[in-house]
């Protein structure tokens, strides 16, 4: 490592460490991986980064976002800022920027509002707790779980026959307060339709910010023929970057949860 990089690189960790406090987490020193909560209007943003040995002088930081309750469109708008931040700081230390700038966006979101409101005709007790109903949705197969480097992958198969169903699905799914904090949580999905015209396929994908992840796994779904599938592969993230070595989890959990759930195509 470049010494003006490292001594850069320590004077960075010392200034955000005595900055953000308890909110400040080392992941591992030797990996130089660390994370940072950032918390405004009851969100929480969770920005996990490794110091690459070129950087600054020659990279930027390494980095993943964990923020399960932010849409897709949010996050790759976060992801577009926070990689201008570092083209107009090119060669300079950037984690602080991107902390503030992070900051800055979760401010610009309206603090979380009572999801019902309640009339004047109805008593508090008559309300029902929509998160506690069952939902009337397919089988759901859980899978193995996958374990590298703190990082876990576990997929989710169900067979599906409609959109309603894949809803039904995902919103099961979010019920369980483990799944729904997961780091990302991207699916894919191929529903055949026969009509008088024939017969067509219905296929999506949603990366929810594990870039090309989605893709991967409906080309997955492609490659094995399957109809009327649907797999979700949660991720939670442990800190340290996989690399390439994600994508291999991930399809690996795709593959195996159908499987297990008996809908491979034979």
């Amino acid at each position: 490592m470049d010494s003006d990089n490292l001594t850069k690189q320590i004077e960075e960790v010392e200034a955000l460490s005595s900055i953000y406090g308890e909110d400040w987490t080392t992941e591992s020193e030797s990996n130089r991986s660390y994370n940072i909560k950032i918390k405004e209007n009851d969100r929480e943003v969770i920005l996990y980064v490794t110091m690459p040995p070129d950087y600054p002088g020659q990279a930027p930081p390494k980095y993943e976002l964990s923020a399960p309750w932010m849409d897709r469109r949010e996050k790759e708008k976060l992801h577009i800022s926070l990689d201008e931040v570092y083209l107009e700081n090119i060669g300079e230390t950037v984690i602080y920027q991107w902390v503030e700038k992070i900051r800055e966006t979760l401010q610009k979101i309206k603090p979380k509002e009572t999801p019902m409101k309640i009339s004047n005709n109805i008593t508090v007790d008559e309300v029902l707790d929509l998160a506690s109903l069952e939902i009337n949705c397919p089988e759901i197969t859980h899978g193995e779980v996958i374990i590298d480097r703190k990082s876990s992958f576990q997929g989710h198969a169900a067979e599906v026959h409609s959109i309603d169903d894949v809803n039904a699905v995902l919103a099961k799914l979010k019920q369980n307060k483990k799944i729904l904090n997961a780091t990302h949580n991207m699916y894919a999905y191929r529903i055949e339709r026969k009509t008088e015209k024939g017969t067509s396929m219905l296929q999506d994908c949603d990366d929810d910010g594990e870039t090309h992840a989605g893709g991967r796994m409906l080309h997955l779904l492609q490659i094995l023929d399957q109809k009327h599938t649907l797999v979700v592969v949660s991720r939670w993230y442990g800190g340290i970057q996989l690399g390439p070595d994600r994508f291999r989890h991930i399809n690996n959990a795709t593959r195996q949860v159908i499987q297990q759930a008996g809908l491979l195509k034979k």
